[in-house]
């Protein structure tokens, strides 16, 4: 077995003191600090005073570093899962992008054959389909020319491994749709590139829609006459991502954001492209060119075109920019997204039992070390 000691330990939504955990591939045990000279322990890691956190869980990231979801190529998703960790990242969802439909299917086969794989480093938990159901008057970076109606042809075969379904509700077929997958294959439809009215939007919750993709963008915004998706969003039991770069969502909402949804209806995501975590340049997302300069990351035409976000940097950028506390914000990217999509029986907190992902930070969220399952993925 191992431990980390000398930590503040997130239990329960506090840190504690004087706590060590115990763990090989899962949580074995929380002991006290007087008994760590009781036990051997074939590795013993010094937190150093710092914050002992679950991993961090991104439901909604395209690449990085140079790498793609869409290039459908193993080692590069490989790459991906090996330097995530050191965002303090452990486990992700590859998500795709509105392409031709081979495209597509070559993705989605790269992503079932990495689940198998465990020799990486932050785990694939399946794969979150953005388009190609969507609306073209809403489509932002998204290609309109592969935009088409709900079919299940994309998907078939691969239904066990897609987790979420980017969807706009008022498209042909899509009601139908959502239903049918919802209920026959639990998968998560979020509405998004979207023109749906408030009832539209609505009708959508009603057959199986339960969370928005990146809240405010790409969708029908708040109008006292017209609520549109966003007004939906507000008024549903929906979950919400957000992404926390200050680009896509001006921070002066992230508050209003939290006191209308709760907390718990909140799901940090980067929406990252192959371009995060690297310098500016000329990058690729679905096929197009995208540009990042000063963090942002936009199609030739200004259309703002995923982020170059990393997730521990979302987390202090919330914290940053509202009342809570870090120790919260920090569920919004840990047992927030794993209740979503059904993992948090393994994944989301440092319990007993659970997996084994870990992550050591400071106060300003900085990565020193990450585990998963037991695995060092990441030391500073």
């Amino acid at each position: 077995m191992k431990c980390i000691y000398n930590g503040k330990l997130l239990i329960d939504g506090k840190f504690i003191n004087n706590k060590v955990i115990v763990f090989d591939e899962t949580i074995c045990k929380i002991i006290d600090v007087s008994e760590l000279d009781n036990e051997i322990f074939e590795c013993k890691i010094d937190a150093k005073g710092k914050f002992v956190v679950p991993g961090f869980i991104d439901v909604h990231i395209h690449g990085y570093k140079g790498h793609d979801t869409m290039d459908g190529d193993i080692d590069g998703l490989r790459t991906i899962s090996k330097l995530l960790p050191e965002n303090g990242v452990t486990s992700f969802l590859p998500t795709t992008m509105t392409m031709d439909v081979p495209t597509i299917r070559k993705a989605l086969g790269t992503i079932k054959t990495i689940i198998e794989d465990e020799s990486y480093g932050a785990e694939v938990l399946g794969t979150h389909l953005e388009g190609p159901f969507i609306n073209k008057d809403y489509k932002g970076a998204q290609s309109e020319e592969y935009v088409i109606e709900p079919t299940g042809s994309v998907i078939e075969g691969y239904e066990d491994i897609v987790k979420i379904i980017t969807i706009a509700p008022e498209v042909n077929g899509a009601l139908d749709f959502i239903e049918k997958y919802t209920k026959e294959n639990g998968i998560k439809f979020s509405m998004g590139h979207s023109g749906a009215d408030y009832n539209e939007a609505i009708s959508g919750v009603e057959k199986g829609i339960c969370s928005c993709t990146h809240f405010f963008n790409a969708m029908t915004g708040l109008h006292h006459r017209n609520p549109g998706v966003v007004g939906a969003g507000m008024n549903s039991d929906v979950r919400c991502e957000l992404i926390a770069d200050t680009i896509h969502v001006n921070p002066a909402l992230f508050s209003l954001i939290a006191r209308i949804k709760g907390m718990d209806k909140i799901l940090l995501i980067t929406d990252a492209i192959m371009g995060a975590g690297l310098c500016d340049g000329e990058y690729y997302l679905g096929g197009q060119k995208v540009y990042l300069k000063d963090g942002k990351c936009v199609l030739s035409d200004g259309t703002i075109a995923g982020s170059s976000l990393k997730l521990n940097k979302a987390i202090y950028n919330f914290t940053k920019h509202t009342e809570y506390n870090f120790e919260k914000v920090i569920e919004l990217a840990t047992i927030n997204p794993a209740k979503y999509i059904g993992v948090d029986n393994k994944k989301g907190t440092l319990d007993i039992g659970k997996d084994a992902d870990i992550t050591i930070i400071d106060d300003k969220l900085e990565i020193y070390y990450t585990l998963g399952k037991g695995k060092t993925l990441y030391e500073k």
